[in-house]
C-alpha cells in the first residue's frame, strides 16, 4: 500500500520517522493495520496543501481570468500521477482498438483538441513532477507539443496547479491526489484511468473510483464532459471531502507546534502560524498556433449577428467536419492561421491570417503597416488581423478597408477575454457572404457558444502607401482581377 506499507516506514523493523504526519484518523486506522510498528509515531496535523486551496476558493474568478477563461467558457484540467497505470502511463486494460499504454495521454489530448471548440473550452494539463523530471522537461514538452499548439496550457510542475484546480469546470484525471483534491472542493471529475486493484479498497481515493464517472473512449469526449458538469451536484463528493483533513484550516498551527516540540523549544508567541496564500498566476490567454477551421452562421442581418465556432486542426487530423458536430453552426466555413504557425504552408491558403503583437512593436507595427505588408505576402487571403490587445484587433480587407474591432467590456469594466481573431473571422464571413462593410457599422454581435460579444467596428484613416506596396490598390490583387479565390480548406 503506497505510503503506509512497512517498505516505506520501517528500517530493520524500526520506524524511520520520529513523527509520521497524517491528515485524518482514517489514515491512522489503516496505518495500525498495515504497519503497527509505525503507529506510535503518528500525528494528526491536517493538510497544508488542502488548507491553502480552501483559503483561495474565493479567488476562483480571478484564477479563471488569469488562465484566459471568460464568461461562457469551460476550463477542463487534465491531471495525471506518476504510475504505470495512470492517465499518463496508459491503461493496458484498454481494448484492442483503444490506445495502448504508451499513447493514452497524447491520444486523449488530441481528441480534446479536435472535439472541443477553441473559444468555448480552455484546456490545461497538470502532470506529476516526477513526469516532468523523470523524462525531462524537453521530452514532456515534445509530447505535449501538438496539444499546446491547439491551445493547451501546460501548468508548471510545482506552482499553479492548485489555482488551476480551483478555476476548473471539470477535471479529467486518474487516482492522483490532484484529482482527489478537485473532488474534495466540489469540482466535477471524470476518470480517464483508474487502477482500482492498485489501491487500498478502504482508502478515500478508492472510494472516489467507485463514485466518479469513467471516461468511455469510444464515445464523444465533449458529450461526456458536458454531462459530468451539467449533472454534477456540489455535495456529490462531500463524504470524501470530509476525509481529506480532520482539521481543515488548522494545519499551520498543528505542524508548527509539532516542529517546535521535536526541537524541544517553545513556539514564538508573538508570531502566528500562517501559510502563504496562493499567488495570482500571470495572465496566460489561449494561444492557438495550429491551423484553425472556422464555421460561421449568420443569425441576423439587421443588426448583424453571427455565430462562430472554431476548431484547431492538430497534426495529421483532417479539418473538422461540421456535419458531424450537431453543436456547430451550419453556414460558411473558412480557414485561419496564426502568422507564427509551424504549418507555414497553411499561410499561403488561409482565408484569414493573424498576427499578435503590441501596437507599438517596432519590429512589426504599427498595425496598419503590417496589415498592408501581410496582404502583399499572402495574396490569396481575404483579410488580415493584427491583435494588439486582449479584446481588440486591427483588420484590413482585400479591398483595402482598414478597421478596428473592439469588444465591449463587461459590466464591471473588465475586457472581454474572447480571442479577437474570432471577431476578424466573423467580419470576413460577413463580407464574403455578400454584405458590405458599411452594413456592419457601427457594431456587430459575435456569439461563441452561449457567450455574446458586442464588437464595435470603427473605420480607421488610411495611412500613406509605402514604396512597393500595392495591397491597398484593389486592382492589383488576384481576388479583385477575377472571381474570388477560395482556399482548398474553405467551403
Amino acid at each position: 500500500m503506497f505510503g503506509l506499507a512497512p517498505d516505506w516506514l520501517l528500517e530493520d523493523g524500526r520506524p524511520l520517522a520520529t513523527a509520521t504526519v497524517l491528515s485524518h484518523p482514517e489514515q491512522l486506522d489503516r496505518l495500525r493495520s498495515t504497519c503497527p510498528e509505525a503507529a506510535p509515531t503518528a500525528v494528526l496535523a491536517g493538510d497544508p496543501c488542502y488548507d491553502r486551496i480552501l483559503a483561495a476558493l474565493p479567488q476562483r474568478d480571478r484564477f479563471r481570468r488569469a488562465l484566459g477563461v471568460g464568461p461562457g467558457q469551460r476550463l477542463i484540467v487534465v491531471s495525471s500521477t506518476w504510475a504505470s497505470r495512470s492517465l499518463f502511463g496508459g491503461d493496458p486494460a484498454g481494448g484492442a482498438d483503444e490506445p495502448g499504454a504508451a499513447d493514452l495521454l497524447p491520444w486523449l489530448l488530441s481528441r480534446l483538441a479536435a472535439e472541443l471548440p477553441a473559444d468555448e473550452y480552455r484546456t490545461a494539463a497538470v502532470l506529476h513532477p516526477n513526469i516532468w523530471y523523470g523524462h525531462g522537461p524537453g521530452q514532456v514538452q515534445a509530447w505535449l507539443d501538438s496539444a499546446r499548439r491547439a491551445g493547451l496550457e501546460a501548468i508548471p510542475p510545482l506552482d499553479g496547479w492548485r489555482q488551476a484546480l480551483i478555476a476548473a469546470d471539470c477535471v479529467l484525471g486518474d487516482h492522483s491526489s490532484v484529482t482527489y483534491y478537485a473532488a474534495s472542493i466540489g469540482i466535477p471529475v471524470v476518470l480517464g484511468a483508474f487502477p482500482q486493484e492498485d489501491l487500498d479498497p478502504r482508502s478515500p481515493v478508492a472510494a472516489l473510483g467507485r463514485t466518479a464517472p469513467r471516461l468511455l473512449r469510444r464515445g464523444s469526449l465533449r458529450a461526456q464532459i458536458d454531462r459530468a458538469i451539467d449533472a454534477h451536484h456540489p455535495d456529490r463528493y462531500k463524504a470524501l471531502a470530509e476525509q481529506t483533513s480532520s482539521s481543515p484550516g488548522e494545519s499551520a498551527v498543528l505542524l508548527r507546534r509539532l516542529f517546535y516540540d521535536l526541537m524541544g523549544i517553545p513556539e514564538p508567541e508573538a508570531h502566528p502560524a500562517l501559510l502563504d496564500p496562493l499567488p495570482l498566476p500571470p495572465y496566460t490567454p489561449t494561444r492557438v498556433t495550429a491551423p484553425i477551421r472556422v464555421l460561421v452562421r449568420q443569425l441576423s442581418a439587421d443588426p448583424p449577428e453571427l455565430a462562430v465556432t472554431r476548431y484547431a486542426v492538430v497534426g495529421d487530423a483532417p479539418d473538422p467536419d461540421p456535419a458531424r458536430d450537431p453543436a456547430a453552426p451550419a453556414g460558411t466555413a473558412h480557414s485561419a492561421a496564426d502568422e507564427e504557425t509551424r504549418e507555414t504552408g497553411r499561410l499561403s491558403v488561409a482565408d484569414v491570417v493573424v498576427r499578435r503583437a503590441a501596437e507599438d512593436d517596432a519590429r512589426l507595427g504599427p498595425p496598419a503597416a503590417w496589415a498592408s505588408e501581410a496582404l502583399d505576402r499572402y495574396p490569396y487571403c481575404g483579410l488580415v488581423a493584427y491583435v494588439d490587445g486582449p479584446d481588440r484587433c486591427v483588420v484590413r480587407t482585400r479591398e483595402g478597408d482598414l478597421v478596428r474591432l473592439s469588444a465591449a467590456t463587461d459590466p464591471d469594466g473588465r475586457p472581454d477575454l474572447c480571442d479577437p481573431a474570432v471577431y476578424a473571422s466573423a467580419l470576413h464571413a460577413w463580407l464574403t457572404d455578400g454584405h458590405t462593410l458599411d452594413a456592419a457599422l457601427p457594431a456587430i454581435t459575435v456569439r461563441t457558444g452561449t457567450a455574446a460579444h458586442h464588437v464595435t467596428v470603427e473605420p480607421l484613416p488610411q495611412p500613406p502607401p509605402s514604396a512597393g506596396s500595392h495591397a491597398s490598390d484593389s486592382a492589383s490583387s488576384p481576388r479583385s482581377r477575377s472571381a474570388p479565390i477560395r482556399s482548398p480548406f474553405s467551403s
